[in-house]
């Protein structure tokens, strides 16, 4: 069996949704004829936990650890931040008061770690798997960024060994949303596009998550680009109870940063409990995962924190669980310059989940032509309200006539990530033949 090295720095136990990526190819490679050999962080400073991601890694597979230095534990003394408490980056979260220490501290993780925080862990990265890849052959590499100090770890291996790689963006690099947000200055943005250029330059393949973003990286230089998208894995739905609550409940799991903020949708809400008796003793509101205070605010301000679950981080199986409950799952997308490109990995669940959507965004995006594909759900604008309520009288028409489930289910069953990892196998294939 031929033989790729993952180069990857989420891995079980890490949680969240940038884990997936990586341990869903390792999971169904063998299948297409590629052996993956992992390498990873022996000490990685996760976010999140979540060990009911271990059940996917596949038995015997061979998983290479060497130690990385991260700036995080240093960068929570400097700005006084908890031990425990998760960072993210400005486009998630909104300080309230952000101090001159924590400005400082940023512009210099913008400035002086490229192309991210995990930069020390490059040259050491790339010394222990040359001495890895001289007493053990792989036909192949397969990288996945962010963070793309994984990236320039395969770059440097593949210039070093001349084998074949392929590159994979789960997000872009300097086209991704927060890269404009970082006080990055003129010689750091240099070295940024320099590497990036580097990267296109050497890799055999590149792959991207959604259509737009691959007609982006080819408008900066890219080539051979093709779409690897997200996909939902089956198994992770064979053992969820297809139990559906008796509220209306608008779900959503993640990141609902600043970014993702609509303040009309929850003005749309309020207006309708005032106009439809039922509504509010119907409506339930649950946000599960990191929510940005200018969310909870706007929540406050139209009186719906009665309705509202704030339910904080939870595991992926209980997501799951309480998605396929929900009535309508919401996707809020982030406001970027990339924001037509942008195909969320939990849209992918949310579509086996078979539930309705409403998602928040642009009608040109790659999110409003998969929904129509799939006879999903709608899309709307950030300011839309009028029709924004009117979608919401729409699908809670639907809810009162038990009609819980989208109908489509043959186009979505196209994303699973089996299929995803058969199409990187293929481009595995073409690399190694060339």
């Amino acid at each position: 069996m031929k033989k790729v090295l993952i180069i990857t720095y989420y891995w079980p136990p890490s949680g969240g949704i940038g884990v997936l990526r990586c341990l869903k190819f390792a999971k169904y490679l063998r299948q297409f004829g590629w052996e993956p050999v992992i390498y990873t962080a022996s000490n990685p400073q996760y976010p999140y936990i979540d060990h009911s991601n271990d059940k996917d890694i596949p038995e015997g597979i061979e998983i290479l650890k060497h130690p990385i230095f991260e700036p995080f534990s240093l960068f929570k003394k400097f700005t006084g931040k908890k031990k425990d408490e998760p960072i993210s980056n400005p486009l998630v979260t909104k300080a309230k008061n952000r101090g001159i220490i924590e400005t400082l501290a940023i512009w210099i993780r913008a400035n002086f770690f490229i192309p991210d925080a995990r930069a020390f862990w490059i040259k050491p990265s790339v010394k222990y798997l040359t001495n890895y890849l001289r007493e053990n052959k792989v036909d192949a590499i397969l990288s996945n960024g962010p963070p793309h100090t994984n990236t320039v770890i395969a770059c440097w291996l593949a210039q070093k060994f001349s084998i074949p790689w392929l590159a994979d963006f789960q997000d872009p690099w300097t086209q991704v949303d927060y890269y404009s947000l970082f006080p990055i200055g003129k010689r750091a943005d240099h070295i940024h596009k320099k590497l990036e250029q580097e990267v296109f330059a050497t890799a055999d393949k590149i792959t991207i998550a959604s259509p737009t973003w691959k007609k982006d990286l080819e408008k900066i230089g890219a080539k051979n680009v093709d779409v690897i998208y997200w996909g939902y894995d089956e198994d992770d739905f064979k053992s969820i109870a297809q139990k559906q609550t008796e509220k209306f409940t608008i779900f959503h799991a993640g990141i609902f940063g600043h970014d993702r903020l609509s303040p009309t949708l929850f003005e749309a809400l309020k207006e309708l409990i005032e106009e439809i008796p039922s509504f509010s003793s119907d409506l339930e509101i649950q946000l599960f995962g990191m929510v940005d205070h200018t969310v909870i605010e706007e929540i406050k301000r139209n009186n719906l924190m009665g309705h509202t679950t704030l339910g904080g981080t939870i595991g992926r199986e209980v997501v799951l669980q309480k998605m396929i409950a929900a009535f309508l799952l919401l996707l809020p997308l982030n406001k970027s310059l990339n924001i037509n490109g942008r195909l969320p990995g939990k849209l992918y669940e949310y579509l086996r989940s078979y539930n309705w959507i409403l998602a928040i965004g642009p009608d040109s995006s790659d999110v409003s032509q998969l929904l129509d594909q799939t006879s999903s759900g709608k899309i709307v604008g950030f300011d839309e309200k009028e029709v924004q309520k009117k979608y919401l009288q729409d699908f809670y028409k639907l809810y009162l006539n038990k009609e819980y489930r989208s109908k489509n289910k043959e186009s979505i069953h196209e994303y699973n990530v089996r299929k995803q990892t058969q199409n990187v196998a293929s481009y595995l294939n073409q690399i190694i033949e060339k």
